[in-house]
């Protein structure tokens, strides 16, 4: 007998990135047609060697589109006969640009794009995945645990990069078009905090490349004065299939974070106690105080849907085991 699932369609914008190839895996192996979208189809090969080396092996549900966030061109192809919709793709940049706006309009004109054409084409829901930094990048008060109701305030608030500007408007421009012009497309919205977990294939992510590897390879040479709340990428994953089936997640933010805060300092001590043998190359780093630690809820998500985040100690042993592995 034919798996139910197999009968309902996905698209995942953005297959080729961290949490889009983990998204495509778990979609696959629950027996759902997955359809991605990538800005090239030369970067389809790299997808689908990084899935067989998960033990994927029929490609048959799996189709890709091209199709580019900051064009019309094939959307209405992408959406085609998708039950749901689970938006990943936005850009990451690797420094703050000159312009803002090379990291804003994409990601904002790139969520319309895709509201809009998920309504007319009649999906259910999409699922955005936003960012904490659209919920707690504004000073809030000492003690202040930042909850699905917090966001943060471009307007006033001194410097904020352009990528936390951008997670923001983007976010705010989705639940304004669903408001005047959703029709009945409805949406819900993700909100992870710093993810990580590991790598599959040679597909990783900045936290891996720029955070894990600058504590192994000795760069960070310093603490910096800011905390990381973590969360694996596989619970992230799984926190959209769950917000993407869920009655109750229509119209609701749910922050994707697992439970603690930690500093470069805490992960460093992390990694010289249970993976000595890959740092010979540490630095060694001074403890900062709690006044930077920022607590975060994450009760929304584990009460609603049932939500049960990894822990972030095994998050990263397994990005530093994947990168190891894979270096």
């Amino acid at each position: 007998m034919k798996n139910l699932q197999t009968k309902t369609t996905v698209l995942v914008t953005g297959g080729t990135g961290f949490l889009g190839i983990h998204t495509l895996l778990q979609l696959l192996q629950q027996g759902y047609d997955v359809k991605t979208t990538l800005r090239s189809l030369a970067k389809k090969d790299s997808i689908i060697k990084a899935l067989e080396e998960e033990g994927i092996t029929d490609f048959s549900s799996l189709s890709f589109i091209e199709a580019d966030l900051m064009s019309d061109n094939n959307w209405d192809q992408a959406v085609k006969d998708c039950d749901y919709v689970l938006h990943l793709a936005s850009p990451f940049p690797a420094q703050n640009p000159e312009d803002e706006n090379e990291v804003i309009l994409p990601a904002r004109d790139g969520a319309l794009r895709v509201l809009k054409a998920s309504r007319d084409a009649g999906v259910k829901r999409v699922v955005l995945t936003s960012s904490f930094a659209a919920v707690g990048y504004s000073i809030g008060a000492k003690d202040h645990v930042f909850t699905e109701s917090d966001w943060t305030d471009t307007d006033t608030s001194t410097n904020i990069s352009a990528y936390v500007k951008s997670k923001t408007i983007a976010e705010k421009s989705a639940w304004k078009f669903i408001e005047k012009e959703g029709n009945s497309l409805e949406l819900t919205v993700i909100n992870p905090v710093g993810v990580f977990g590991p790598a599959i294939g040679n597909i990783t992510s900045t936290s891996l490349d720029v955070g894990v590897s600058s504590i192994l390879n000795g760069t960070l040479n310093y603490t910096p004065s800011f905390t990381m709340n973590i969360v694996d990428v596989r619970d992230v994953v799984d926190l959209h299939i769950k917000a993407m089936l869920h009655p109750k997640a229509s119209g609701e933010r749910f922050i994707a974070a697992s439970e603690g805060v930690m500093s470069f300092y805490d992960i460093v001590e992390l990694f010289k106690k249970e993976r000595p043998q890959y740092t010979q190359n540490i630095q060694p780093l001074e403890p900062i105080g709690k006044e930077f630690y920022k607590e975060i809820s994450n009760e929304k998500a584990k009460t609603i849907l049932q939500w049960k985040p990894r822990n972030h100690e095994e998050s990263l042993l397994a990005s530093i085991d994947s990168l190891m592995t894979n270096s």
